[in-house]
């Protein structure tokens, strides 16, 4: 890929990093923030009210979705990226300087709730945009590879915010990090929010976006009219996020408290198992993307939901029973690189299904809703099983989306070759039953 492709991939993962940056370190830093909005009597029910709040940000990604792909397909995928990391901004800034239960009551899980009702709108147009603007701005021959940044950057948002967990965890005393320590990683998401914003107002827009604006102008885009017109893109979309999610958000963001609360791990130690494997995780990203743009995305869809069915339940099994960094470690990497098989094309796969003028909205509102029926609910379903003394029914629920998200990867059509400027009359050809 030439210097200009390089330099848009570039702009569009950092802000992507910081985006899930502010997202994910949320989940990280629960375990010593959960005391300070809730009433301190029932640890596992602190938990479960931030992973309640910790949800509610999925519930406002279809809005989210809605608003930002529109403004996607009908500004520009660089309007979209600006406004974005704007509203990841102001939520960061509001959960830094919440008010605590002692000072405000309750009033403080109010000021929560709607830095991540920002964050879930943000949230919910960035993945989008950013899958598009990445899938765009590629060689058609590497699609696959360049489109995979988008998970080595939200992996690499998940990477800093752990590094820096551990940094305090390290540098501070306990009590001094379930004081005010955890509000330090929400200031320092905003302001690298701000300086994504600088980037991304010089950003430049994709090549197939302004060919597609300058050839059909006045034409509907970024409507759910047009939309609707491919709704069989559409619900697969949804059906081929479902296992996907599940399993990402399961082996990331759940892991360190299944290890801590579960495993009876120290958080220390919990967290640095983690953080090791999401980065061989991101570094495997790249090299299952360009296996793709070699062998297309059908074979390592179907290695992801055949491997994430038959094989989370004894994973999760064998977790809970890891004693040690380096058997969890062990069990966390073999989940991770079964999840690569989705993560690292996702983002293309989605984009390659729809035409230009719906691109964005396409991708972000069906995402979005499969995110808020099945990713963000993964942890609270998963403390709900916890709760109930039934931990393993949380296992099988995960197999399950898995085994779903399989049939339709068995008969999806390939979409690798797939021209991203055909007309939107050509839309029907890219979703098929495979022969």
């Amino acid at each position: 890929m030439g210097r200009e492709h390089w330099k848009k991939i570039w702009i569009g993962s950092a802000g992507n990093m910081v985006e899930w940056y502010d997202w994910f370190v949320y989940a990280s830093f629960a375990t010593y923030f959960a005391g300070v909005f809730f009433p301190d009597d029932n640890p596992t029910a602190q938990l479960m009210n931030t992973a309640g709040i910790f949800a509610v940000g999925f519930f406002m990604r279809p809005v989210g979705g809605w608003l930002l792909g529109r403004v996607g397909d009908r500004r520009g995928r660089k309007a979209a990226l600006t406004l974005t990391v704007t509203l990841m901004s102001a939520s960061a800034i509001l959960i830094a300087v919440a008010p605590t239960y002692a000072v405000a009551g309750y009033g403080g899980a109010a000021v929560l709730l709607v830095a991540r009702l920002l964050q879930g709108l943000s949230v919910g147009g960035e993945y989008a945009a950013s899958a598009t603007y990445l899938t765009e701005a590629s060689d058609p021959r590497r699609r696959g590879f360049a489109s995979s940044f988008q998970y080595v950057s939200m992996t690499a948002g998940q990477i800093v915010g752990l590094g820096l967990q551990i940094v305090l965890q390290r540098t501070m005393s306990d009590d001094a990090l379930h004081d005010y320590g955890w509000r330090i990683p929400f200031v320092l998401g905003a302001l690298g929010a701000a300086v994504v914003f600088y980037l991304r107002r010089n950003m430049l827009e994709t090549d197939v976006y302004e060919a597609e604006a300058d050839e059909n102008e006045g034409e509907e885009r970024g409507t759910l009219r047009a939309l609707w017109r491919h709704k069989r893109e559409a619900f697969l979309v949804v059906a081929l996020t479902m296992g996907g999610t599940v399993a990402y958000y399961t082996y990331t963001t759940y892991l360190t408290k299944y290890l801590s609360n579960s495993a009876g791990l120290p958080k220390q130690t919990a967290t640095l198992v983690s953080f090791t494997a999401l980065i061989v995780f991101a570094c495997l990203q790249p090299l299952a993307g360009r296996l793709s743009d070699r062998i297309g995305r059908r074979p390592l869809l179907i290695t992801f939901a055949v491997g994430s069915t038959l094989l989370t339940v004894p994973i999760m099994t064998l977790l809970k029973h890891a004693d040690s960094f380096w058997p969890a470690l062990g069990l966390a990497l073999l989940a991770l690189v079964v999840v690569t098989g989705y993560t690292s094309i996702n983002a293309c796969v989605k984009a390659e299904l729809f035409p230009t003028g719906v691109r964005a909205l396409g991708v972000a509102l069906p995402y979005a809703v499969a995110n808020a029926l099945f990713g963000g609910t993964a942890e609270y379903v998963a403390l709900w099983f916890k709760d109930a003394g039934a931990e393993s029914g949380f296992f099988w629920y995960v197999a399950a989306c898995a085994a779903v998200s399989l049939v339709v990867y068995v008969t999806m059509r390939e979409t690798r070759d797939l021209d991203l400027t055909r007309m939107k009359d050509r839309q029907s050809s890219s979703v098929t039953t495979a022969s």
